[in-house]
Parts: structure tokens; C-alpha cells; sequence
């Protein structure tokens, strides 16, 4: 039985979950402002991105991605901690079904994604970009659609995992690969040819470049790599496919 109250329940442990661990507040805030200026500054002068944009303002929409992608990714490893310590049996075998799961999941990996990502928005102004409220709704939007593809995926990667040291592994083995190749630090472009076979299949590549068209619309033509309709496509399908997966991978699960 599909249950929005198990849902609501998922959702809201998952979050006073978050609250409780101080060092994942820390390093949600520290992570992406190390980057941002840190490494943002020592690469402004090795990198040319050729836009009108300077590259700390180039690589805020791949902070923000870098964000999303982390929060999203690591926020499913309660399915491998709660499979461990046999909080996931009770769920599975409560008298719900276990798409329902699945969605509780998927929403409260996606929500606490935008939150921390939307923090990072209020940095926009401060850099010399233009942001307004349309701005902040447009980015929220997209912001959901990439965090809910990204937690699709990392869902059903570790509905596969039954430890933590295996999570972790695997995990890092997908993410920094994913970050490397998604356009965030560089533009896709000046990646070598078999390197970009692998930047087109990447979901968060396609939820970076939507957010430069946000971010930084008048910053040159190489900016954006891909219509954003393209992009917004592409990602809603990733997610979509993904869902699906886990959702079956969940009813099989015993």
C-alpha cells in the first residue's frame, strides 16, 4: 500500500538524521567555499575558459553541482547503514509498499540536496553576477531535477551494497570521476575525444551546463555547452530510468 505518511516519516528522520551530524553541517557549508575560492583563485590564472565570465564566477555552477552531486550521492548510504543495524528489514517488511520507500528515499536525498544547494545560490551576487528571484525559482527547479537523478542513481547502487566500507569505495570510485567529467572546472570542450563519450552520459555534465544557462547568460556562447532544453531533458530522463530501477531492484529485495 502506498503510504504518503511513511513518506513524510522517511523524510523527516532522514533530516533530524542531518541536523544531529555537526560535521556533515560543517562540511556542507566548508566544502564548496574551499573550492569556490580556494581553488578558484589558484586556477584563475593556470585556465582560460574564454568567456566573458572570470573563472571563480565560471565554476559556481559546478560548486553548486559538486554539492548536489555529494549530498545526493552520500544521503543514500542510510539504505546500506540502516541495512546493517536491521532498520531497512523493518521497513521492508512493514505494511507498505516498498515504492513507497523508494520515493521516501529519493525526496529526502533530493530536498536536503537543494537546501544545501540553494545556500550556494547567495553567493551569486557577491561575485558579480546578476540574480534575482527568477533566477533563485529557475535554480531551484533545476537544482530538484539533478538531485532527484543523482539520488535515483546512488539509491540504486547501494540497494546492491550491505557495508559501509563498500559504500564508501564504491561510492568515491563514481563520484570524482563524475565530477571530473561533468564541465564543472573546465570547459567540456577542451576535453580530449575519448574522454567526452563518458562527459555525455553524465547527468550532472547536463545539470551543470543548465545552470550556467541560469548563472551566467550573457558570459559567451562557450559557456553552456548544450541547449537547456537539452539538458533538462536528459536529466529528467536519467531519473526517470533510475527511479524505476531502484523501485524494482526494492521489490525484489528480501
Amino acid at each position: 500500500m502506498f503510504s504518503y505518511k511513511a513518506i513524510y516519516v522517511i523524510i523527516f528522520r532522514e533530516f533530524k538524521r542531518f541536523l544531529r551530524q555537526r560535521g556533515r553541517l560543517v562540511a556542507t557549508i566548508a566544502r564548496p567555499l574551499i573550492w569556490l575560492f580556494i581553488v578558484g583563485s589558484g586556477f584563475t590564472r593556470l585556465i582560460d575558459v574564454k568567456t566573458g565570465a572570470n573563472y571563480i564566477q565560471f565554476i559556481l555552477p559546478g560548486i553548486i553541482g559538486m554539492t548536489i552531486l555529494f549530498s545526493s550521492i552520500f544521503s543514500t548510504i542510510s539504505v546500506v547503514w540502516d541495512r546493517e543495524f536491521g532498520f531497512l528489514r523493518e521497513m521492508l517488511v512493514a505494511p507498505v509498499s516498498r515504492v513507497t520507500i523508494v520515493f521516501g528515499k529519493l525526496l529526502s536525498g533530493t530536498a536536503l540536496s537543494v537546501l544545501q544547494g540553494s545556500v550556494l545560490l547567495l553567493v551569486a551576487p557577491f561575485l558579480g553576477l546578476s540574480f534575482g528571484p527568477v533566477e533563485f525559482v529557475l535554480m531551484v527547479v533545476l537544482m530538484t531535477l539533478v538531485a532527484l537523478a543523482v539520488t535515483a542513481l546512488g539509491l540504486f547502487i547501494a540497494s546492491f551494497l550491505t557495508s559501509l566500507e563498500g559504500f564508501n569505495v564504491i561510492m568515491n570510485f563514481i563520484v570524482l570521476p563524475m565530477f571530473f567529467l561533468s564541465g564543472a572546472l573546465y570547459p567540456v570542450g577542451s576535453l580530449p575525444p575519448f574522454l567526452r563519450a563518458f562527459v555525455y552520459i553524465n547527468p550532472l555534465c547536463f545539470g551543470i551546463d543548465s545552470f550556467k544557462h541560469v548563472l551566467l547568460p550573457g558570459a559567451g556562447r562557450l559557456v553552456p555547452e548544450f541547449p537547456i532544453l537539452a539538458d533538462i531533458a536528459y536529466v529528467m530522463v536519467f531519473a526517470a530510468i533510475f527511479t524505476f530501477l531502484s523501485a524494482v531492484v526494492f521489490e525484489k529485495r528480501k
